[in-house]
Order: C-alpha cells, then sequence, then structure tokens
C-alpha cells in the first residue's frame, strides 16, 4: 500500500473530518489514521449544537465559515443538520438585559427578542413563566452520534484513505509513526484533541491543555418538544464570550451565584438539545489532566431536575448517562501551531470544537489564525 498523500490527518474527530472534507474538495489526496475504528471520541459525546451566535465577536468570520461548512458537509454526506436557531428564555430581568445588550450589539439578522410566551412555547412548554426571550437563527443542529461516523463513511466513498485502528506515536517533517508504521505525507495536520499531551507534550504544557469532563444524559422527548430544540439558559449567558462581554454579564454572575448556587458551584452550561426520539440533557465543568471516569449522580439529578424544570416534564425517563470529555485550557480557546514546517497541530480548547470545526479547519489548511482568541 502507497503510504504517501499529499495531506494525512491525525484525528478523526470532528474537527479532523472537517479538514479531510475540505482537503477533498481542493482535490488532494487525504488520508485519515486513527487509534480508533471509528469516531468514539469528544464528537459523539456533545449536544451536537452548532452555536455560533454566542461565541466572541472576533471569531464572528470563522464561525460563517464553520456554519457554511457544516451545511455543505451535511448536504453531500447526508446526515441531519437543522437550520432552527438557539433559544433562550429569560427566567429574570438580568437575564433579560444581557439578552437585549446582546440583540442592540449583534442586530436583528443574529438576534431576535422574543416575549416569555413565544419564547416558552418555542421549547415546547407553554406554561412556562418566562419574563422574556431570544431566538439565534443562525445557529443549527446536528445529531452527534451520527454526524461524523456518517461524514466518514461518506468521505471513504469519495476515495479519502482511512486507516483505523492506526495510532500515532510520534509526527514530524511529514513523517508519522503508528502503531502500524511510518506514514508520509507532503503536510500533516494533527488533530488530537486532549491527546495533545501524548503526541506533542511540550505544546500541551505551554498551553496549559488538561481534559474537561461533562455530566450529560439522555431522556425520552415528549411530542411538544421540538426534535430540533436547542435551548441555552441563564448559566449560558455567562459562559459564552458573545454574552459574557455584554455589561450586565457579571450582574447575572452574581445574581445566579445566590439564586442557583448549586449549578455555580459544578460549573454548569445548563443547555438541552433534542434528536428525534430524545433530549440530550447537561453539562457540567470537571478539569483535570487525568479525570476519573466516575459520574456523580448528585450532578446528574441537579441538572435533569433544572432542565425538566424549564421543559414542563414530570417524570423523564432517562435512558443514558455518560461523561463526556474534551481538551480545554483556560489561557487559550485555540491551539493552532506549527512544529514545523510541514506540521500544522489543532486544537480546540474550549468546548466549542463542533460549532466550529469547519472554520478552524480552513485555518488549518490556509495557515491563518486569530490573534487574541
Amino acid at each position: 500500500m502507497n503510504k504517501h498523500s499529499d495531506l494525512l490527518v491525525v484525528g478523526s474527530g470532528i474537527l479532523g473530518l472537517a479538514t479531510a472534507f475540505l482537503a477533498h474538495q481542493q482535490g488532494q489526496s487525504v488520508r485519515v489514521i486513527d487509534g480508533e475504528d471509528r469516531p468514539v471520541g469528544s464528537s459523539i459525546q456533545n449536544f451536537g449544537h452548532a452555536c455560533f451566535t454566542g461565541q466572541a465577536d472576533l471569531i464572528q468570520d470563522v464561525a460563517d465559515r464553520a456554519r457554511a461548512g457544516w451545511l455543505s458537509a451535511a448536504a453531500q454526506a447526508g446526515f441531519w443538520a437543522a437550520e432552527s436557531g438557539t433559544y433562550i428564555p429569560a427566567m429574570t430581568e438580568t437575564e433579560q438585559q444581557v439578552l437585549r445588550e446582546f440583540a442592540e450589539h449583534r442586530g436583528t439578522d443574529q438576534v431576535t427578542l422574543l416575549t416569555g410566551a413565544e419564547a416558552a412555547e418555542a421549547i415546547g412548554n407553554p406554561e412556562l413563566q418566562a419574563v422574556s426571550g431570544a431566538h439565534l437563527p443562525r445557529d443549527m443542529r446536528v445529531n452527534p452520534r451520527e454526524a461524523a461516523p456518517l461524514l466518514a463513511r461518506w468521505l471513504s466513498a469519495q476515495g479519502v484513505d482511512f486507516a483505523w485502528g492506526t495510532r500515532a506515536t510520534a509526527v514530524g517533517d511529514g513523517v508519522a509513526q503508528t502503531s502500524r508504521g511510518e506514514y508520509t505525507a507532503s503536510r500533516i495536520i494533527v488533530c488530537p484533541g486532549y491527546g495533545l499531551r501524548d503526541l506533542f507534550p511540550a505544546l500541551a504544557e505551554q498551553h496549559g491543555v488538561r481534559t474537561s469532563t461533562l455530566v450529560m444524559s439522555l431522556i425520552d422527548r415528549p411530542r411538544r418538544v421540538p426534535a430540533d430544540l436547542a435551548l441555552l439558559t441563564g448559566t449560558s449567558l455567562t459562559r459564552y464570550d458573545g454574552f459574557t462581554a455584554m455589561p450586565s454579564a457579571d450582574q447575572l454572575r452574581r445574581e445566579l451565584a445566590e439564586r442557583e448556587p448549586e449549578l455555580v458551584d459544578c460549573i454548569a452550561n445548563l443547555m438541552v438539545t433534542g434528536i428525534e426520539g430524545g433530549l440530550f440533557i447537561g453539562d457540567s465543568h470537571a478539569y483535570d489532566t487525568s479525570p476519573e471516569p466516575f459520574i456523580d449522580e448528585r450532578i446528574s439529578e441537579l441538572l435533569l431536575d433544572r432542565a425538566t424544570q424549564l421543559l414542563g416534564i414530570d417524570s423523564p425517563m432517562v435512558g443514558q448517562r455518560w461523561l463526556g470529555r474534551y481538551a480545554d485550557s483556560s489561557s487559550t480557546n485555540l491551539v493552532l501551531e506549527h512544529p514545523d514546517e510541514r506540521t500544522t497541530v489543532a486544537v480546540v480548547t474550549s468546548g466549542i470544537g463542533m460549532t466550529l470545526s469547519f472554520g478552524i479547519a480552513e485555518l488549518a489548511l490556509d495557515g491563518g489564525d486569530v490573534p487574541g482568541f
């Protein structure tokens, strides 16, 4: 077998697959290697929520390209991608104020303010006593459990070579040493997620890369709740950089610390997304370089309780619980480094890798960067 290609992508997460997709469109010969036999990591463990609008101002151009990439990949590979936007019910006056400021800042093409009744109706719980709300129409939904696997399958059918069960042990100067021998390429783009510590430990230490673990669950979805639902809450307004730049964000943090101390203590981003038969609910955040695998049932029940209160679900039927993982850094949202002229390392380190994947892939391929992000 010829083990040389124009581009070698290390990692079959959504960022690696997005990179392979764009490079294949450019006419390059592409090979993807991964230690697993299919995508099973961070890219299938999340909400499938492409929250473009809530990201920082300086990354909005990348977010726009990411959105275009998602739509193109979905159309060609045939996976579900809903342009249904995000709904945010404001449950207090402070949450309402943050949304008003954000709407004034971004404009009506990105933020539509809603009445409380409109927000409640949109999320499938007309009884919810929301103060007001907002809709972010440019945001999207995919099913995380099908998007990456279907994209990988489609790319393979289009001629992209996949070397599954092939674990990279060292990469540099156009050569990847693997558990199945040596692969060469004119260029290598490494998308290892929290596995950065294994391949490039010095870069991981330089950027303080660690693993974030997230308590999540899947419950049955009542028919009245939309299958394409993307729901953010007040905790989300204190987490995503677009919202946290608003003048009232600090006031909301103080309010949440008094009103919802348990959610604040577990660093919750309380959110819900829907798929055909279920609802993804989460999530909390804990950080470690070597996290333990245990799920804290108190946190799981806390998130479930708060989410189902918003949706008016009295007796949720839990089908699955899991501990999601992704790469994180307290100092940067993105590691985009070039250890040598033929190697690029790309890791999103803030939990928005699925959202920005196609935009970051374009940066990695074109040698771009986003200073300050």
